[in-house]
């Protein structure tokens, strides 16, 4: 009977250990508020970082004309349901105006609320994680000059289990991992082109194939992926799929014109009016970052 009793109370201690473990694995976790602290942003920069990023592509409400208006509304339709973005206006009760730098950047490299929950990955800080904490610094700086909205944000529409944000800390801690950047840089020109591409535009999110659990294929990175909506393909952008000079590149980020006289369309034409924003450099590093894709496995 007491070596019964011993076992359980062995088992119910393993069960504890366990599950301590796995929750200091899978926690929100927050950026040490010391990473910022000496940080004071640039909102001339920002205005750069923000394009770049595409912040208004999804966070403008729909059909606005002033994408500066950071309302949300928007709707993703996905295999896992309806994702809407959120007011991150300067409105400190409906958006994040209230927000510390430290929030901010926790919210952007680490994926977790000022109230420590975590956020889905449709809100792509698998990217941004990437990012310089100057930029992001310089980010929030902009984006305190902008419009306040009362708007508020409407809840996403997911089914269960995906409705239950605890398992986000298993996802996190599966898909993010450590390994970081994807393409190597052997020049500052593909560096600068990479950080645009892989950190702030997030290319990634949508032209990389996913397992089936949601993870970016890193070993197909930028070979093309089925539309999240279910609707048609996002085309690929390494050799042998996408034929273009670096020089097209370019000028599609520009203008959305292809060599072949059509233009870009559905959400490519946001990152159109977002690359078009930005220099001439810029969208060259970016062409030469995709001309150096290797091919897919």
């Amino acid at each position: 009977m007491a070596t019964a009793a011993r076992l359980l109370g062995l088992g119910a201690a393993a069960v504890i250990v366990i599950a301590a473990a796995g929750w200091a694995i899978t926690r929100p976790r927050a950026l040490d508020p010391a990473a910022t602290a000496g940080l004071s942003g640039d909102a001339v920069r920002g205005e750069w970082v923000f394009w770049a990023s595409g912040c208004a592509s999804c966070h403008a409400a729909p059909g606005s004309e002033d994408k500066l208006v950071l309302a949300g509304g928007q709707r993703f339709v996905t295999e896992f349901g309806t994702f809407v973005a959120p007011n991150i206006s300067t409105d400190a009760q409906a958006g994040i105006g209230g927000w510390t730098l430290a929030q901010f950047a926790t919210a952007l490299t680490q994926g977790t609320s000022p109230e420590g929950r975590h956020y889905y990955p449709a809100f792509p800080y698998a990217a941004y994680r990437l990012m310089a904490l100057q930029d992001v610094a310089d980010l929030k700086a902009f984006m305190d000059t902008l419009p306040a909205s009362d708007a508020p944000s409407a809840p996403h529409e997911l089914a269960f289990p995906f409705s239950l944000r605890a398992g986000l800390g298993v996802w996190k801690a599966l898909a993010l991992g450590d390994e970081g950047w994807v393409m190597p840089a052997g020049t500052p020109e593909l560096e600068h082109g990479r950080y645009i591409a892989e950190a702030l535009a997030h290319c990634g999110e949508c032209h990389t194939p996913r397992d089936g659990l949601g993870r970016l294929d890193t070993a197909r990175w930028m070979a093309g992926a089925p539309n999240p909506s279910g609707q048609g393909r996002i085309p690929g952008l390494t050799p042998g799929q996408l034929d273009w000079s670096a020089e097209d590149i370019a000028y599609y980020l520009e203008s959305g014109f292809t060599p072949g006289f059509d233009s870009a369309g559905g959400h490519m034409a946001e990152v159109v009016r977002n690359m078009a924003r930005l220099t001439a450099e810029d969208r060259a590093a970016v062409a030469a970052y995709v001309k150096a894709l290797p091919p897919a496995e």
